[in-house]
C-alpha cells in the first residue's frame, strides 16, 4: 500500500505583483484561531485522479495564497496537503488529524465524492469548513448537505447533466446507455443525467457500473455495445474517463454509437489526444482560453505545473482565495462568522464572475457547453476547445426551491 504523505509548506508573506491585491497584509487588524490561519488541501496525488487535481492543486492554493499577500493578520498563513489515495477512510483520518492535532481551519479541493461526503461529515461534526471543487456528487448539497460547514464549488452531476445530456438529446441522440463508475459520484451522474434525458423526450436504456480505476472494460463495453443505445454517456471521471473512451474506439464501440463525456476536464482531452476526442460535448465551469485574464492567470499556472490547468485548478484558486479574503472582512478565522462573509459577497475573478455561494452551500456560477475541436482545428497546443453555448448559473444547478437539504426543510 502507498503510504500517505502529508507536506506541510509555510508560504513567505510576498506580493504577486500585477495580482490586483491591495497591499500585504502587516497590521493585525484581526486575531486567528491558535494565531494562525491554516488550510488544508487533500487530493489524489498519484491515482487515477492525479492529473484531475493533484499536485496542480496544491499548486492552484499556493498561488492564491501567494496573491493574497502570504499574511493573516501579521502571521504567515500557512498549507498542509496530503494524499487521501481514493478512499474514504483514509481521508477522514486525515481531516481528523489536521483539525484536531494540526490546528486546520479549512480543507480545500477533497475530490472523489466518497472522499467529500466523508470530510464534509467530519467538518459539521467538527465545525470546520470544507470547500470541495473536485467531487461533483448533487448529494453534497442535498441528502448529506452541510449548509453550516460545507461549500460546494465547482460543479455537481445535476449542472453536468442539464448542460450536456440537454445538448445532445436536443441533437437527435435519444436513447442513453450509462458506463458507470460505480461509487457515490457515479450513481448521481447516472442517476441526475437520465433524469435530464427523460425529461428532455430521450429514453435510458440500461447502465453497467465498473469499479474506480479498473483495467480492463472490455465487458462493460460489450453490453454498451448490445444495448444498440445511440449514445453511451461516461458516467466516470479523470483516468477512468480517459480508458474508456480509448478502450470504446478501440473496441470499435464508436463506430455506430457516440460517446457522451459527462465529466471530462481539459486534462483528460489531452491524455486522450484530439484524434480520439474531437468531436465530443463536454461540460465545464472554466476553460483557459476564455478571456485575457483567464490566459494570464493559466500562464502563470503552466511556468509551474508545465502544463495548462483544468477547471478544478482554477476553482482550488478562486475558492482558496475567496475564504481568505473572508477571513479577512471577519477579522477572525471562526467558522460561522468566515462563512457569512463567503456567502454575502459575490465572487469576481478570473474563474467566475458574479458567482454566489447559497444557503445551502452551493456556489452558482455559469456552466459552459463545449465540443472538442479537430486536430486541423487546433492552433496551438492545449487549443482544445470550441465554445458551443453558455448555461446561466440559476439555470444549471438545481434552484434552492427544490433542494432535498434536510437543514432547509421549514
Amino acid at each position: 500500500m502507498m503510504k500517505r504523505k502529508i507536506l506541510t509548506v509555510l508560504v513567505a508573506a510576498t506580493l504577486f505583483s500585477g495580482a490586483g491585491i491591495a497591499a500585504a497584509q502587516t497590521a493585525a487588524a484581526g486575531k486567528a484561531s491558535d494565531d494562525v490561519v491554516k488550510i488544508g488541501v487533500l487530493s489524489d496525488m498519484s491515482g487515477v485522479y492525479a492529473d484531475y487535481g493533484g499536485p496542480g492543486a496544491v499548486t492552484a492554493a499556493k498561488m492564491a495564497i501567494e496573491d493574497f499577500g502570504g499574511k493573516m493578520f501579521g502571521k504567515a498563513i500557512e498549507i498542509v496537503s496530503a494524499d487521501h489515495q481514493n478512499k474514504a477512510d483514509v481521508a477522514k483520518n486525515v481531516t481528523q488529524q489536521w483539525f484536531d492535532r494540526d490546528k486546520v481551519d479549512a480543507t480545500f479541493e477533497n475530490l472523489n465524492s466518497a472522499v467529500a461526503l466523508a470530510v464534509q461529515g467530519l467538518g459539521k461534526e467538527k465545525n470546520k469548513i470544507t470547500v470541495i471543487t473536485g467531487a461533483a456528487s448533487s448529494r453534497i448539497t442535498n441528502e448529506d448537505c452541510s449548509p453550516n460547514t460545507g461549500i460546494h464549488y465547482l460543479m455537481d452531476t445535476i449542472a453536468l447533466g442539464n448542460v450536456v445530456g440537454k445538448a445532445i438529446v436536443k441533437d437527435g441522440g435519444d436513447s442513453w446507455f450509462f458506463l458507470t463508475a460505480d461509487y457515490a459520484f457515479g450513481h448521481s451522474l447516472e442517476k441526475d443525467t437520465g433524469e435530464v434525458v427523460k425529461a428532455a423526450g430521450g429514453k435510458v436504456l440500461g447502465a453497467v457500473r465498473h469499479p474506480l480505476s479498473t483495467s480492463d472494460f472490455s465487458s462493460f463495453l460489450l453490453q454498451a455495445q448490445a444495448s444498440k443505445a445511440k449514445i453511451v454517456g461516461l458516467a466516470n471521471a479523470g483516468g477512468d474517463t480517459v480508458n474508456s473512451i480509448k478502450a470504446a474506439s478501440e473496441f470499435g464501440l464508436t463506430k455506430n454509437q457516440n460517446l457522451a463525456a459527462l465529466l471530462m476536464l481539459i486534462t483528460d482531452v489531452h491524455a486522450v489526444g484530439l484524434n480520439t476526442a474531437q468531436g465530443l460535448y463536454l461540460t465545464e465551469g472554466w476553460y483557459w482560453d476564455m478571456n485575457p485574464e483567464t490566459r494570464a492567470w493559466a500562464k502563470r499556472y503552466e511556468e509551474r505545473m508545465k502544463k495548462k490547468p483544468n477547471s478544478n485548478h482554477a476553482a482550488v484558486y478562486s475558492s482558496v482565495l475567496h475564504y481568505l479574503n473572508a477571513v479577512k472582512a471577519a477579522g477572525t478565522d471562526d467558522t460561522a462568522a468566515v462563512l457569512k462573509k463567503m456567502k454575502e459577497t459575490p465572487i469576481n475573478d478570473m474563474f467566475a464572475k458574479g458567482g454566489k455561494i447559497r444557503e445551502d452551500g452551493r456556489m452558482v456560477h455559469d456552466m459552459y457547453l463545449f465540443q472538442v475541436k479537430k486536430p486541423a482545428e487546433s492552433k496551438a497546443p492545449w487549443d482544445y476547445y470550441t465554445l458551443k453555448g453558455t448555461v446561466k448559473g440559476e439555470d444549471a444547478f438545481l434552484p434552492l426551491a427544490q433542494s432535498r437539504c434536510p437543514a432547509l426543510k421549514k
